[in-house]
């Protein structure tokens, strides 16, 4: 008989061995997977979707990885505006002990963010808070966008933007505090709910510099100053002043030095006193620059947006002043710049995280509008071409008018300096059409650079040489030149057709009765080159660019033709524009114009009809292309071609006020505006030449030969009369209806001429669109 610790023993050695059994034995292990496959997905890539799990062919099948791989994909579907997705996966067992694992997605609707509210705004109300925002609601265009789809990140982003506008705008209180979103079921779409604090609006009472160094006098430094007393309290100076101040005192020799703003309130007369206080810093260096998820984007590309570099002093406001810049090149999804220690207590270390994105685009934009017809253009662009920063585009423009192919390419840091230089290379071709009588081909280059000079102003000089060549139709269809060389069978004295009585041709039906160019654009056939140098001075203090309403946009632009070529001459335009804000008016803004150009030309030179000012409805709406100025008086009387015979001028000035307002009772996210405009101008001193009695039959004693009379056979003659030659004021008004719609920006103008000179050519109704698809 055995005894109980023997059995013991035994049971023990039969558990152990059983146990390495079952961890041994192929039998029980689990199946490898052969494929990982997904079903039911057309809205989400089957790419995106693989890289995204974890489960991988020929690897062991995992029910807790597959469980995690779920939930990933759960949260792609999310990010995608597609919370309402379901996904699960199973298992098909194959030989040998291999199972495909298989993803099944049920992609449901689109849920997109349903409704955004505001709750504790009093001055601006939701509608204009919500149209500063990237991420807008659903409407019947969420076919065309994805800014409708719920991203926390973009909604932290949109908060800042609101932060950030309400500190420019004197609410220096201003705080959120609280957001929430809730995804409703019943409305098939995220709720976002956004609870702020606004304050009252400040004023400055008091502006200064209060310096803590020796040498530096605080009042010296006053003129950096971006505020002054009486002014709103802006968020945006006093950061533009901290960088100014920064940036001055380090050059001093200051290099730990950094300025703070302090600001004293006194809520009972709701002004605020700024003190930027310039103190001695910590004596911290940069140890070292880590630049971290770039996969594309060239470690060069990042670090010369920093004003400071490793072995630098620490300098908190130009490194927050690095990562703006690096957000705003448009080549990452984000980027965070954050600190560590050193490997001493004075060294620290920055770490710069980005995320790449494609910078790449494809387009294929169309449009049409009253003067140039339909038009159609595909490019090709790279902002960041290769990663190293380099912005090229190509595109090739073709319409029932319009063709032409462009090449450009920029740098934006030319010899490591913050200066762009580029080039732009063309060839263009534009046909007659009611506007104009003349067809003209150009092909050329650019030469550009752009300086930065402050934030606000720029110099961007350039040279030119290109080659304009004009020709004028001469055809059954358009035989605008048959007074010079007639098209037989079908110019009137030259045709059966066209009977003459008595010997005598009929003044009402003559060569220019089916249309002719006048003298000043037949000489103008042929070849010119022009090679000129200029530059443009831009300033902009505009709040932004796509859509403005408060600042200033100004520019001033000059060239110099001359340097070889065959035109002599010296341009001159300008063009202000000031837009600002109507209070207590939501959302309605206000845009006064004033523009202005001369041509002044030497060495003899007389300006050609390619040379001059021609101005239509960018001038004074409600007049057509080339429809104010100077004409010939000789083609007036023709019959169908008077509208394509503007000589041009060589002077012109107009204004303009303008009232753009939201149709309240629509959806801002529509993109729809109304405007109430008011425009004035004149163009005026032809100053080509008038007088071609050289190069044509001449009669003695007669110097001019006019239209119409026996010395001329009741033809054109040999002299271009300017009629409309002097300074005349045109007027019109009216009102547009805007549309920035998801297929590029489209606009109606009708405007009522309210005064006018004779030989103007009107046009009520303009309309002008593109769109990329």
């Amino acid at each position: 008989m055995r005894s109980i610790s023997g059995i013991w023993k035994s049971s023990f050695l039969f558990a152990v061995v059983a146990a390495l059994l079952a961890f041994s034995v192929p039998a029980f292990a689990a199946p490898d997977i052969n494929r990982v496959a997904f079903e039911g997905n057309s809205k989400v890539k089957t790419e995106m979707l693989q890289e995204q799990v974890r489960s991988r062919a020929h690897t062991p099948f995992n029910p807790q990885l597959a469980e995690a791989d779920v939930a990933r994909l759960m949260e792609v579907y999310r990010r995608s505006g597609r919370a309402a997705a379901k996904v699960s996966y199973r298992t098909v067992d194959l030989p040998n002990g291999r199972v495909d694992l298989v993803y099944s997605v049920v992609e449901g609707d689109k849920t997109g963010v349903k409704e955004i509210r505001f709750i504790g705004n009093e001055v601006y109300s939701t509608r204009r808070l919500v149209g500063m925002m990237e991420t807008t609601e659903m409407n019947f265009l969420s076919f065309l966008k994805t800014s409708d789809v719920y991203d926390p990140d973009r909604i932290a982003a949109d908060l800042e933007l609101i932060r950030r506008f309400y500190l420019k705008n004197g609410y220096a209180d201003f705080r959120v505090i609280s957001s929430d979103v809730q995804f409703d079921p019943t409305a098939g779409g995220y709720i976002i709910t956004i609870v702020v604090n606004e304050g009252p609006q400040y004023r400055v009472s008091s502006v200064g510099v209060e310096s803590h160094l020796p040498d530096v006098d605080g009042a010296a430094l006053n003129d950096l100053l971006r505020l002054a007393p009486g002014d709103v309290y802006n968020g945006d100076a006093v950061e533009k002043t901290v960088e100014a101040l920064t940036r001055e005192i380090a050059k001093r020799g200051y290099a730990f030095t950094q300025a703070r703003p302090r600001g004293e309130r006194n809520p009972a007369d709701q002004t605020v006193a700024i003190q930027f206080l310039l103190e001695e810093g910590p004596r911290v260096y940069i140890e070292r620059i880590n630049i971290r998820g770039n996969t594309r984007t060239r470690d060069y590309v990042i670090r010369r947006e920093f004003d400071i570099g490793e072995g630098d002093a620490y300098n908190r406001v130009l490194i927050d002043r690095s990562e703006r810049r690096l957000n705003g090149l448009g080549y990452f999804k984000k980027v965070k710049i954050t600190n560590e220690p050193g490997s001493a207590p004075d060294r620290v270390i920055l770490n710069v995280d980005v995320e790449d994105q494609p910078t790449g685009n494809f387009g294929i934009s169309g449009g049409y509008s009253t003067n140039q017809g339909f038009i159609a253009e595909v490019s090709v662009s790279e902002s960041n071409f290769m990663g190293r920063g380099q912005a090229v585009r190509l595109s090739v423009q073709g319409g029932q008018i319009a063709r032409g192919v462009t090449f450009s390419f920029t740098e934006p840091y030319f010899l490591d300096q913050r200066i762009a230089a580029g080039f732009d290379v063309f060839v263009r071709r534009q046909d007659a059409y009611n506007y104009s009588i003349y067809s003209s081909t150009s092909y050329g280059g650019t030469l550009r650079f752009g300086i930065p000079v402050t934030e606000e102003l720029s110099f961007s000089p350039h040279y030119s040489i290109y080659q304009t060549t004009i020709s004028i139709p001469n055809d059954k269809n358009r035989p605008y030149n048959d007074c010079l060389v007639p098209v037989l069978g079908y110019t009137p004295g030259f045709s059966p057709f066209y009977p003459q009585d008595g010997g005598y041709p009929n003044l009402l039906v003559n060569c220019q009765s089916n249309g002719e160019a006048s003298l000043a654009i037949k000489e103008s056939q042929g070849g010119l080159l022009t090679s000129l140098v200029g530059y443009s001075l831009n300033y902009s203090t505009i709040d932004n660019f796509k859509n403005p309403h408060n600042g200033w946009l100004a520019s001033l632009n000059q060239d110099v033709a001359g340097l070889g070529g065959g035109t002599r001459y010296l341009r001159t335009t300008g063009d202000i524009r000031y837009f600002r804000e109507i209070p207590y008016l939501d959302d309605v803004v206000g845009i006064a114009r004033l523009q202005g150009g001369d041509l002044s030309t030497f060495g003899g030179y007389k300006p050609r009809i390619q040379d001059n000012f021609n101005l239509g409805p960018s001038l004074v709406r409600g007049f057509a292309p080339g429809g104010i100025g100077p004409r010939d008086s000789n083609i007036l009387t023709s019959f169908n071609n008077n509208r394509g015979n503007s000589l041009g001028g060589s002077n012109y000035v107009g204004g303009s006020l303008e009232v753009q307002f939201p149709f309240w009772y629509l959806p801002k996210d529509l993109g729809l505006r109304g405007a109430l405009f008011a425009d004035a101008g004149s163009l005026w001193n032809f100053s080509g030449k008038t007088n071609f009695a050289n190069n044509m039959a001449t009669i003695p004693g007669v110097t001019c030969i006019g239209a119409y009379t026996p010395q001329a056979g009741f033809g054109q003659g040999n002299c271009v009369v300017p009629i409309a030659n002097k300074f005349a004021i045109r007027s019109s008004v009216g009102a547009s209806v805007l549309w920035n719609s998801p297929m590029g920006p489209i606009r109606f103008d009708y405007a009522v001429v309210t005064s006018k000179v004779y030989g103007d050519i009107t046009q009520n109704f303009r309309f002008s669109g593109g769109t990329n698809f």
